[in-house]
């Protein structure tokens, strides 16, 4: 299997701006997102779609997310999958790659740049990609420091539970400050292939988008719709 890093690169060879399909049971500001359906067939239907990688939210409190889902979603798709969660040891980084996942989550707004280092480095032990998650000017100066393969841009607030009106406008903002050659991808608030195409002209090399696909009522047709022609970018 391809690295994360990779199989987004492969999707942006074939012409399609890569969009990473999260996927997560419910929201703090949308409520209930996959309801009744098998959150593996959700997966597979996006693999099926041209979804060259998957984001799982594993946070259960507020997200409704479990281990056991990344799990499952890891056994069924064949493509690199994502952990999202609050990642605070060592202990959630070996567990998230024991459960076949290929990269994790890092929220710099929750980590102080120690402890972000001690992540980032366990992550790499592990072979997983670290999607380091900025929100502001000061978290992507603490990203610069450790020079990150891949860099988020969440254009909501995670610290509120992303329950804010997040808009594409943060990414165009902050995305000059990010230092070096990572691969940066903008996240949340991506609603509309307009919206995508905003993003990547501001300079992201990936979108990640889970409530629109959530909401949809064909999941492939809005997968397709968003994963727009890079001659669109």
């Amino acid at each position: 299997m391809m690295s994360f890093i990779e199989a987004l690169r492969q999707r942006a060879l074939n012409g399609y701006m890569p969009v990473i399909a999260d996927i997560k049971s419910k929201s703090p500001k949308e409520g209930e997102l996959i309801g009744s359906r098998d959150c593996r067939e959700l997966a597979e239907t996006l693999v099926s779609a041209g979804a060259p990688a998957l984001s799982v939210v594993t946070e259960s409190e507020h997200f409704g997310g479990s281990l056991n889902m990344l799990e499952r979603i890891c056994a069924s798709v064949d493509v690199p999958v994502l952990r999202k969660d609050f990642i605070q040891t060592e202990m959630q980084i070996r567990e998230t790659a024991s459960a076949g996942a290929s990269a994790v989550l890092l929220i710099v707004a929750m980590l102080d740049q120690v402890r972000l280092r001690r992540l980032y480095d366990a992550a790499l032990r592990y072979d997983l990609t670290a999607l380091v998650e900025t929100h502001s000017l000061a978290e992507i100066h603490m990203a610069n420091v450790i020079s990150p393969e891949l860099v988020g841009i969440n254009n909501r607030d995670i610290l509120s539970f992303e329950k804010d009106d997040g808009e594409v406008s943060t990414t165009e903002r902050l995305i000059r400050a990010v230092q070096g050659n990572s691969c940066i991808v903008s996240e949340s608030s991506i609603r509309t292939a307009s919206d995508v195409a905003r993003a990547g002209k501001a300079g992201a090399d990936a979108v990640l988008v889970g409530t629109a696909l959530l909401t949809a009522p064909d999941i492939s047709e809005k997968y397709r719709e968003l994963s727009i022609p890079l001659t669109e970018v």
